[in-house]
């Protein structure tokens, strides 16, 4: 395993992070529904191969995904470097209507007690009196920067948080962020979507995080999938999942990805690694202060997961493989 500083922090942290949206289940995954001895062993995993950053977030199943890591985590908390988010709650008490689901009105509040009561139930629900990073989930300018992170520097001073970040963010809500007057400790990471099939929002990221001494966190590097293997292009799935509802499951798009698997199989033997391998290593390369952010629920995909920092591309695979994907990529992705 690899490890780096996250941001300006003084946080070390796996250079691969796992993502736990999977683990909450409920309509937004209908393939798998986690359990509290399947959170233990992705942790065993994890501890394992050196994964010590993990990411999870109030709305992921409404706190289930919170909720099976606090179990999961207990006897072990401090192995782990933990990150949760705040904006996104469902205990209707104003914000921004975000949506509904599974029973559920989520709104987006990033006013200063609504990011102190985030945090408050998160830290009930993962079992710890602190979490190592919180990331503003959804950054809004309805309410002034400088309050919300006078909240977090607060919740920082009082050790309930060690850090924070931003998401589905742009480079100028970081610039603002970092300049707010009571910007101490400031933003340490950046946490935005970012994969061979849409890489342009997070290439005009990179020099913001440059600027401000920010980690760059993708997400979706996968693409939910997508881009693990052929195979994975016959599934199908409800409505409701977050995998019906990208582009990649129209019949253009799957041609497309079919001429990219086959543009990619020689770098994939080449390198004798996995396609979901060989699409991090890319990611990787992109960046310098890159975190792979993965979501993984179970332990067999950290293995393969891991195997990409092993994958060492040269500037001509690289170029093939996005010359592959240009047909088909995206500007922008809604999830």
């Amino acid at each position: 395993m690899q490890y780096q500083k996250l941001g300006n922090s003084d946080i070390n942290v796996s250079v691969i992070a796992l993502g736990t949206w999977g683990l909450g289940g409920g309509s937004v995954w209908t393939d798998k529904n986690s359990t509290v001895s399947e959170a233990r062993a992705l942790l065993d995993a994890c501890e394992a191969y050196g994964i010590n950053y993990i990411d999870t977030a109030p709305v992921y199943g409404t706190g289930e995904s919170e909720r099976l890591l606090g179990e999961a985590l207990n006897g072990r908390r401090h192995d782990f470097v933990l990150q949760t988010k705040c904006s996104l709650n469902w205990r209707q008490e104003g914000g921004t209507f975000h949506y509904a689901r599974d029973g559920y009105t989520v709104d987006n509040d990033t006013r200063p007690d609504a990011v102190r009561k985030d945090v408050e139930d998160s830290l009930r629900r993962l079992k710890t009196d602190y979490l190592d990073s919180v990331i503003v989930h959804y950054v809004t300018d309805r309410y002034p920067v400088e309050d919300t992170v006078g909240a977090l520097e607060d919740l920082i001073r009082e050790g309930k948080i060690r850090t924070y970040g931003l998401s589905n963010s742009q480079p100028k809500d970081l610039d603002a962020y970092c300049a707010a007057p009571d910007a101490k400790k400031g933003v340490s990471v950046v946490q935005e979507f970012f994969s061979v099939l849409s890489p342009f929002h997070g290439r005009e990221y990179f020099d913001a995080c440059r600027r401000n001494g920010v980690s760059f966190q993708t997400y979706g590097v996968l693409e939910e999938g997508f881009l693990t293997s052929p195979a994975f292009l016959k599934r199908t799935f409800e409505t409701t999942d977050i995998r019906s509802r990208l582009p990649w499951n129209g019949d253009s798009y799957k041609a497309g990805l079919t001429r990219l698997f086959e543009a990619w199989t020689p770098i994939k033997e080449a390198h004798n690694c996995s396609f979901a391998a060989l699409a991090e290593a890319w990611a990787l390369a992109q960046f310098d202060r890159m975190s792979l952010l993965v979501g993984m629920r179970r332990p067999e995909t950290v293995k393969d997961t891991v195997s990409c920092l092993s994958v060492s591309l040269s500037s001509e695979e690289l170029r093939l493989m996005e010359e592959a994907a240009a047909p088909i990529q995206v500007a922008v992705l809604d999830k």
